[in-house]
């Protein structure tokens, strides 16, 4: 999964960036609400931490604006206001939670969790389909008796593909997802790391295969 995080303390950020490292998102940081915006317009993102106060854009603008452009990813909303007036503001902009600054990280985590799972996507220790499971602690890809182990970008674009069910992902997905948004990674990043992963299917002598689709992407089939 991944986060955008949109604050203008840079040493905060990166503490951000941590904690949600831990609960295993891949973070892209945002200092000032232009950028932010323009980053969370791109649909790439399964969860943003919003600052309220930012240069150039404030975080209730970018709430109301990332809405109703359709972006549906959660928004966990975070400033050091504590006054009611403005916690009603943040979610009537279209903020789904209201965290006050200073907070512990695991209240954080806690939020970021019933975020995730109010979207329907509740975090689990594995994901499966057809023969083959994905351990998301110890990224270890299994079949039968065999496993093996997953590189991070291997490892992302595996979990992308079984969350999907065998739906169509397609590479520019795979791009904003694995690599985010700003990066300089080609569609010959994603066939790379999709040969990867073949050859680790065909190790594991799974019946699972990862198929393109020219022109769409790729998605998985069981085999029978």
């Amino acid at each position: 999964m991944r986060a955008l995080i949109v604050e203008d303390d840079k040493a905060l950020a990166r503490t951000l960036g941590e904690m949600l490292s831990s609960a295993r998102f891949e973070c892209d940081i945002s200092n000032d609400g232009e950028s932010g915006l323009d980053n969370g317009l791109s649909g790439a993102y399964d969860l943003i931490v919003l600052d309220i106060m930012l240069p150039k854009k404030d975080g209730f603008s970018i709430a109301r604006e990332l809405r109703k452009q359709k972006i549906a990813a959660p928004i966990l909303m975070l400033t050091a206001r504590t006054e009611t007036n403005d916690k009603v503001r943040g979610l009537d902009s279209g903020a789904d939670y209201y965290l006050t600054k200073p907070f512990e990280m695991s209240e954080l985590l806690a939020c970021v969790r019933a975020l995730t799972r109010r979207q329907g996507e509740v975090i689990m220790d594995e994901l499966s389909f057809g023969d083959i499971r994905l351990n998301l602690s110890t990224c270890d890809l299994g079949c039968g008796e065999k496993k093996v182990r997953l590189g991070k970008k291997e490892f992302s674009i595996m979990h992308i593909l079984m969350s999907n069910g065998g739906a169509i992902v397609s590479k520019e997905t795979l791009l904003n997802k694995v690599w985010g948004c700003e990066s300089d990674a080609e569609d010959n990043n994603v066939e790379v790391y999709i040969s990867f992963l073949r050859k680790k299917l065909s190790f594991l002598k799974a019946t699972v295969q990862i198929a393109t689709l020219r022109k769409f992407g790729y998605r998985l089939e069981a085999q029978a």
